[in-house]
């Protein structure tokens, strides 16, 4: 692998480059060779070379056009993969050549644009088979905690009701260059099927984001305009609002964006 190319900081770039891990990742991740894989920010082809020796469709979103260069060469021995010189968040995922196919996405995302990426991957709805993604640890665990407990947040509401959210793989600094300074892990996300039913999504991403905007507060009061608007008693509603919203489940917060859309 080349190394020559120095990791951009304000691009989150962190190269993934330790081969027993980036063999690991992608054992994990089930890759077929009928499977079309999309691949987020390739960097300079660990995980890509990888990519090709087990699937025949492999396309890379990658945002650094200095890097692609190296990341062709570094491939070459595997095959050559569909390469968007893009950026992720405005990339039309309809471009793929097998678009009428389902997605696998896997990708060392940019720690610092994560989140974005993330909510994008919810609005592909049914286009992706599952996601394999590399973030820091502390947001793995935020992603995947449970009501009742510190780092319990919008985050976890959000995916956790769209997928079954599970860290897969802890990764240290050391198979990093440059080595970053908090640790990583590997979350695995995968389309639930026994979604409950919601009105509307957008408010129901509102609602939660209100809900957690100041943590110590119960509900009556974060949720305190939102009522007034809509004219309705804190007493109606089908949850306790004496609570805090990490007392609250997926479910609990479902129940209430239903009753007040």
């Amino acid at each position: 692998m080349q190394y020559k190319t120095k990791a951009k900081k304000f691009l989150g770039q962190n190269f993934l480059q330790d081969e027993n891990i980036i063999q690991k990742i992608v054992q994990l991740a089930n890759i077929n060779k009928n499977d079309t894989v999309l691949e987020i920010g390739p960097g300079l082809g660990a995980l890509t070379r990888h990519l090709l020796s087990k699937a025949h469709y492999v396309n890379v979103v990658e945002f650094d056009n200095t890097i692609i260069e190296s990341l062709l060469d570094n491939c070459k021995a595997y095959g050559e993969p569909t390469v968007f010189n893009e950026d992720f968040l405005k990339f039309d995922i309809d471009k793929l050549t097998t678009s009428n196919k389902k997605i696998k996405l896997i990708g060392n995302l940019p720690y610092n644009i994560s989140t974005p990426i993330l909510f994008k991957v919810i609005n592909l709805g049914d286009k992706v088979v599952d996601a394999h993604f590399m973030l820091q640890k502390e947001m793995v665990d935020r992603i995947i905690s449970l009501p009742n407990t510190k780092v319990y947040g919008r985050l976890s509401v959000i995916l956790q009701y769209h997928f079954t959210c599970s860290c897969i793989l802890k990764i240290p600094p050391e198979v990093f260059y440059p080595k970053p300074k908090v640790d990583s892990a590997i979350i695995r996300l995968k389309p639930r099927v026994d979604k409950p039913y919601l009105k509307n999504q957008d408010f129901f991403e509102k609602l939660v984001k209100l809900s957690f905007a100041q943590r110590r507060k119960t509900l009556h009061n974060n949720l305190k305009e939102i009522l007034k608007q809509k004219n309705i008693n804190s007493n109606c509603l089908p949850i306790d609002t004496s609570l805090r919203a990490e007392n609250l489940s997926v479910n609990d917060f479902v129940n209430l964006a239903n009753f007040l859309s």
